[in-house]
């Protein structure tokens, strides 16, 4: 993979992780279901100028449009139906997360959602995705990581574990419908689209189940910005921009570097502790995501 692509990838994982405090500190003010509304909201409203500058900037650099292709129709299908299918994944997956983070760390969360390394390169398989020994062999470590981090001494998982876990599910597919649709369209365009669907589903259980207020909105105006400017309007097109023509197995396994900024970023604002057996259990999803990246040998010399 390109090397601007890992590194993209790379700073997704930072926001998301950094974000997981923001959204453990926006429960103080807000419902998970308006939190996460509001924030969606915010992200797509944060895309609109950047699509405007870069459709300015596409017209100044290309004087000719590429459109003259006849597949204009096809590429708006392609934008508005994987807009709309990653809206409503995100919604589900990002509103089962913020109501599993009330009842754990933001660090364990981090490292919960961090399942999907595991989960993508198993979905992979059916959908015909080549995965070599050395990444299978990470996600081996990786899951040993997560039993060490989520598994108590008495074999029992918190209800909140359990829930970010399910989260961690959809987000896998999540992925793999990036895959599929980022090569086709263009990324920061789906990305706003996805955002406003995820708040727009997210509307009736807000009014619903919880009583928005305004004034707790301006009080954790903080958290909300940062998750809904950097979290969502940043890092989420990041990933589709970083995403594009790389393996979704190995995609997955940088992504979840979250996982360990998330913990680092929970001890620093939050002043979390990980025990022994926590600590362990990252160390070896670290050591998993490094084994991924490293690189295959060479097979010029066979196919010469």
């Amino acid at each position: 993979m390109k090397t601007k692509n890992a590194l993209i990838l790379v700073l997704t994982a930072f926001i998301w992780g950094t974000a997981f405090v923001a959204q453990s500190v926006g429960m103080d003010y807000l419902e998970p279901f308006t939190f996460n509304g509001v924030r969606s909201l915010i992200g797509g409203a944060a895309l609109l100028p950047c699509i405007a500058l870069l459709q300015m900037l596409n017209k100044k650099g290309n004087g000719e449009s590429k459109a003259g292709g006849g597949n204009i129709r096809e590429d708006r299908k392609n934008l508005v139906f994987g807009g709309i299918a990653c809206g409503l994944l995100l919604f589900a997956a990002s509103s089962l997360q913020q109501v599993g983070i009330q009842y754990t760390t933001a660090g364990k969360a981090g490292f919960i959602t961090a399942c999907y390394i595991v989960i993508v390169p198993v979905l992979g398989i059916f959908l015909k995705k080549k995965t070599g020994v050395k990444v299978w062999a990470a996600v081996v470590m990786a899951l040993a990581g997560l039993y060490f981090l989520c598994m108590t001494e008495k074999f029992t998982v918190g209800k909140g574990d359990l829930l970010i876990f399910v989260c961690a599910l959809v987000f896998s597919v999540h992925i793999l419908v990036i895959d599929y649709f980022s090569p086709k369209v263009d990324g920061v365009k789906m990305s706003c689209i996805q955002f406003f669907v995820c708040g727009i589903a997210s509307l009736p259980f807000m009014f619903l189940l919880e009583t928005p207020q305004i004034g707790a909105m301006a009080a954790g105006w903080i958290p909300l910005l940062y998750a809904g400017v950097l979290s969502c309007g940043v890092a989420y097109t990041l990933q589709i921009i970083g995403q594009k023509n790389v393996n979704p197995a190995i995609a997955s396994l940088i992504l979840s570097l979250e996982s360990c900024f998330s913990v680092l970023a929970g001890w620093v604002v939050l002043g979390e502790r990980l025990s022994m057996r926590e600590s362990l259990g990252c160390v070896l999803m670290f050591a998993a995501i490094i084994l991924a990246q490293l690189p295959e040998k060479e097979k010029g010399a066979e196919q010469a």
